[in-house]
Formats: C-alpha cells, structure tokens, sequence
C-alpha cells in the first residue's frame, strides 16, 4: 500500500523537470569517438588479478625511518609498471597501419579525470629515466598542464603504455578500453583487507590491490 507522503504519480509527472540534453561536440565528442573507434576496431580482453601491497607499504615506511617524504603507493605501482616492461615489450606497443611498433622508451599515459567527466590520458615521455623520488613532481606536472589545457598534441598521442587508477574508489577491478594506437592498458584499482595462507600453513592478513590488464587479444593470438 503506497504511503500518504508519496506524491501521486501525476504529481510526480508535474514536478519531474526536463531532460537535459549534452551535445557531444568538442573534446567529449573527441573522447567518445576515440573510445567507440577503440572497441570497434580491437579484440579487447582484460585479465583480473590481484597483488599484496605488504612490500609497497614496506618501501614507503623505510623511507619515513630514512627522513624521507614516502611515495605514494600509485607512484610506486607506476615505477613498479615502467621497470616491467622491458620484460614484455609486447605490451609497450602500438599497432598502426597493420604494423606493430614495440617502443624502447616507456611513454606512460596517465589517466587524469577533468570537469565535466573529461578524462585524458597524456604521456609521461621515457618515464624509465624517471626515479621513483622525482616521479611524484613530474606526475603532478603533468596533471597541472591537463587542468590547465596546456597539453600539446604530442603528449596527447605519444603514450605508449597507459595506466588508469581508480584506486581512491571502492572499485576493486574494472575493464579500461584501450586507448588506441596503444595495445595495452593496466588500471589500478581499490585496496581491501583479505585473509592469505601464511608459510606457516596458516592464514594472516593482507592488504591488497586490484589490478585489471587490457590487451588487443588479436595480437596475443599473432604473437
């Protein structure tokens, strides 16, 4: 039985205000058209794992006993990113023009969200050569030029590598979409506290972390 305090559905209709209609022109319709054309044209497949922040958190504690500002844990996950890629240069890649380009540089694209629900991905250019001290300035250098609409079209486009983190959120694992000529894309997700077999044959506590892979599967096949 409906309560007195609802308003009737003719009430409802009255006061429900119109719809709002967003054009997507300009850097929104630039971003859709981008990602519609990225799952149009690609086998995209995202495998989900998950990994214990025990050694992360470890890093960032000696530097506190060292007197030293500790990096960020998404700062430490980057590093982590750009010294493993060498190993697997297939996912340092682009493909254009039916040829697959494996880059010796690391150009790692930052997912870095913008009002109104704008997100770009710019390119941290040979972020190998970055140390894991200088990586938090040149991060927030790089998200200021984005905020600000100081990025050129070369950081725009020249990523090689892309990460997006979510890791601020309850989100634990999603699926990015490729940002295309690049063929892989890793996003971070949430952390949460889960129990683990110890070496004891045990259990313990963990804290980990969400991580989501997306690659063109069409190349894995070729490959």
């Amino acid at each position: 039985m409906p309560l007195d305090t609802q308003p009737s559905a003719a009430e409802g209709a009255a006061r429900r205000p119109e719809p709002r209609e967003i054009p997507l022109r300009g850097m929104r319709g630039m971003i859709a058209t981008r990602m519609r054309e990225s799952l149009q044209s690609t086998a995209q497949l995202t495998h989900h794992a998950g990994a214990e922040l025990g050694a992360v958190q470890a890093l960032r504690e000696h530097c506190r006993d060292a007197g030293l500002t500790p990096p960020s844990v998404q700062d430490v996950l980057l590093r982590l990113v750009v010294q493993t890629l060498p190993d697997f240069p297939a996912l340092n890649a682009t493909l254009e023009d039916n040829r697959i380009t494996e880059h010796s540089g690391v150009h790692l694209g930052l997912a870095i969200p913008l009002p109104d629900d704008l997100l770009l991905a710019p390119a941290l250019f040979d972020a190998q050569a970055i140390e894991l001290g200088a990586l938090p300035g040149a991060r927030r250098d790089l998200v200021e030029q984005a905020r600000a609409g100081k990025l050129s079209v070369r950081e725009l486009t020249g990523a090689t590598f892309t990460v997006s983190n979510l890791g601020r959120s309850r989100v634990h694992h999603f699926t990015p979409i490729l940002n295309v000529p690049q063929v892989a894309i890793l996003g971070i997700g949430g952390t949460e506290a889960r129990v683990v077999p110890d070496d004891a044959g045990g259990f313990r506590a963990a804290e980990m972390i969400g991580l989501s892979l997306t690659f063109d599967a069409e190349l894995d096949e070729q490959g």
